[in-house]
């Protein structure tokens, strides 16, 4: 915890906040109500948007609704806050069951979009509104602008939409190796089509797995873009 505060900027007054925030409900205690982030992560997800809108609102005012409420989505998105969970160290501190850990959880997207929605709102509820846009001003400053740029389209998408244009099924999947300890798992994952040779890539969760056997997938067959 500790860490993940000096990469926040931000020493807890209420240290039990940010424990929570960090509970997955796997852990929980028992069931009792708010010893996991749920209850944070419900307040953390108007807090984000609150502060995402207001920040819009300032950076674009000539833009109509639709083009703001579009530019709010790619910032609160539970793939923005993922990724934004991972920049600042999130996954390490996490508290998980093990049986949770070693399904993937830690690396979900889910899992950590929400967990950082849970750590906004312990922010905002220990050091008030301030200290909360501060840190989303800094933690989502990449995305922020990044917002007028087209995105990048991910490799299991290109690689989907060409089998699509030859009227293949969508690609299998498939792990290979699992390998390493439940904290710090490794996988080789195959991307299968039919008539077609393998593609494999290795990553320390199956998504990163994936992601890069489809990459391999589309510089073997040379498919652009």
């Amino acid at each position: 915890m500790a860490a993940l505060e000096a990469r926040i900027g931000h020493v807890f007054a209420d240290r039990d906040l940010l424990e929570r925030a960090l509970t997955h409900a796997s852990v929980g205690n028992g069931g009792a109500p708010g010893r996991d982030n749920e209850r944070l992560e419900f307040l953390g997800d108007r807090v984000l948007n609150l502060l995402a809108a207001e920040q819009l609102f300032a950076a674009y005012p000539a833009a109509r609704e639709g083009d703001l409420a579009r530019r709010l989505n790619r910032l609160v998105n539970s793939g923005a806050c993922a990724e934004v969970a991972r920049a600042i160290g999130l996954p390490e501190a996490l508290r998980l069951d093990p049986s949770a850990t070693r399904v993937g959880a830690r690396d979900s997207d889910r899992v950590l979009g929400d967990a950082c929605e849970a750590l906004l709102a312990a922010l905002y509820l220990d050091a008030g509104p301030d200290a909360a846009r501060v840190f989303f001003q800094s933690a989502w400053a990449d995305l922020a602008a990044s917002l007028d740029r087209e995105p990048e389209r991910d490799p299991k998408t290109r690689l989907q939409e060409w089998a699509m244009g030859l009227g293949l099924p969508p690609p299998d999947y498939v792990v290979t190796r699992s390998e390493g300890p439940p904290h710090d798992p490794r996988f080789t994952i195959e991307a299968r089509l039919p008539g077609l040779a393998p593609a494999s890539g290795a990553g320390r969760s199956k998504r990163e797995a994936e992601k890069a056997a489809a990459a391999q997938f589309l510089e073997r067959e040379k498919i652009q873009p």
